[in-house]
């Protein structure tokens, strides 16, 4: 009996083992997903237990033909990994942040291997209410436990790294302050945890209220009084925020207002308001100004400022800017800027047959480079090109014939994609008989003056050489009865 018992003591210790060091750390954030590490050790044969606390039921199970088993309470949220069986737990609950531990078992030889695992909890503390275009974020990484070797870094909502940010400010590399934050800073901030090797990732939104993006293209329409110039600005917030949100951060009021353009006409450089708002009860846009543009989208539901013009001309070429204004002189503000196409004729709307004609397409100042014009003519134009020029913004007619009458379109485009059009109307006349009549009576009375004018010029001329006195003979006088000289007495 003695040999028996002495035999068992000697398999039992070489059966069981562990690792005999301190608990693994992992960090983990409520909601998120942790994996925990199996350390390697024996074949892949073998038995693997995951439990958790001080519960002898097992989270998760395998066993060395392959086969699982989980829990009952862990269903649906814990699962092995495929190549070396750590434990993956997904929607991490706060009551879970506690000791795990993997025990795994081989047969070949026989050993036991323990390893005990520590959750600790990694939050950020944001701001309690969403920011504004130039005020300041406040981030904290609240770490349970932290350990010598233990690294924090922050990520921006494009994951970069805030340490290459000049407004960045980190102080003891958990507190995170960014000053004069804009619509870049709006999304998901990440504080990354780093110890022996391994990350954690804490998450946090962040609200950045701000005005949708301008169009990152000018406006483009054209001269027309069917032209509907639209011009969008409205607040860019996630659903879960309302109007109320706005007010809360103490907004004020708004206003539209107009630069026109070095081409626009006389007001050059001069900012002139289209609309004024302001918050009036119940809570709404009231118009205090308004010079010809519609304003009916602004009692949707007060985030949407966007406007719309009808009719558009040449002087309505310039920057358009669309301003909020809240409390602490906080202001947003988009500005856009509109392009108006127009096309005229050198003949005007009327032209004769035989006449020259130009066309000119423009915005009032040189195409860009990356622009284009394409004409489209009326179906029997006499023109058979319409230029090789990639921007033929002039379009000549040498000799205007009746085919060329019709409508004449002005396409303005950006690699092949339609920017904005616009029309004129031409009519190819000939010249009535009166008209040519009238000409020929001119052409000769102008010709009967010059011949009158050509004959009274011959004339004088003629007299002119008959009345003069030849030059260069000398007259003399022969006398019968020569005196001499002096006095003489009768």
């Amino acid at each position: 009996m003695k040999c028996v018992s002495g035999f068992l003591s000697i398999l039992i210790a070489l059966f069981i083992s562990s690792t005999g060091a301190e608990d693994v750390m992992v960090y983990g954030q409520v909601g998120g997903t942790v994996t925990f590490p199996r350390l390697k050790w024996g074949s892949e044969k073998v038995v693997v237990y995951w439990y958790f606390g001080t519960d002898p039921q097992a989270v998760i199970s395998r066993n060395s033909h392959g086969r699982e088993q989980i829990h009952e309470s862990w269903k649906d949220r814990v699962s092995l990994s495929k190549t070396d069986f750590s434990l993956i737990i997904n929607n991490i609950r706060l009551e879970e942040f506690k000791s795990f531990k993997c025990e795994l078992k081989d047969f070949l030889p026989p050993s036991i291997n323990v390893t005990k695992f520590r959750l600790s909890h990694v939050s950020v503390k944001r701001p309690d209410s969403p920011l504004l275009p130039g005020e300041n974020l406040t981030l904290k990484c609240d770490i349970e436990e932290i350990f010598e070797g233990t690294q924090i870094k922050w990520l921006s909502p494009q994951k970069q790294d805030l340490k290459e940010d000049k407004r960045a400010q980190i102080t003891n590399d958990v507190h995170l302050t960014v000053t004069n934050v804009t619509d870049q800073h709006h999304g998901e901030w990440t504080c990354v945890v780093t110890y022996q090797g391994r990350e954690a990732h804490a998450n946090t939104p962040v609200t950045v209220m701000d005005l949708s993006p301008a169009p990152p293209q000018p406006v483009y329409t054209s001269v027309s009084s069917l032209s509907r110039l639209h011009l969008p600005c409205s607040f860019s917030i996630p659903p879960h925020l309302s109007w109320s949100d706005l007010q809360a951060k103490g907004i004020r009021g708004g206003h539209w207002t107009f630069t026109p353009s070095p081409v626009a006409g006389s007001f050059t450089g001069v900012v002139q308001t289209l609309v004024n708002l302001s918050l009036g009860p119940p809570s709404a846009w009231v118009v205090l100004q308004n010079k010809g543009l519609d304003v009916s989208a602004l009692p949707r539901n007060n985030l949407n400022l966007t406007l719309l013009k009808k009719g558009v001309t040449e002087e309505d070429r310039g920057e358009y800017t669309c301003a909020v204004e809240f409390q602490g002189d906080i202001t947003l503000k988009r500005s856009m800027r509109v392009e108006v196409l127009q096309v005229f004729s050198s003949s005007g709307p009327v032209a004769f047959v035989g006449q020259e004609v130009n066309l000119t397409c423009t915005l009032g100042h040189p195409l860009n480079s990356d622009l284009e014009v394409k004409w489209i003519k009326p179906p029997h134009s006499s023109l058979l090109t319409l230029g090789s020029s990639p921007h033929p913004a002039l379009l000549t007619i040498p000799e205007a014939r009746d085919g060329d009458s019709g409508r004449w379109r002005c396409q303005l485009k950006r690699n092949d994609i339609l920017l904005t059009s616009v029309d004129i109307t031409l009519k190819i006349e000939r010249v009535p008989m009166d008209v040519w009549l009238l000409v020929t009576i001119c052409a000769a009375a102008v010709i009967f003056i010059l011949l009158l004018i050509l004959t009274v010029i011959l004339i004088r001329r003629h007299r002119q050489r008959v009345m003069m006195p030849r030059r260069g003979k000398r007259r003399f006088c022969h006398c019968k009865d020569p005196k001499p000289k002096g006095f003489h007495k009768n």
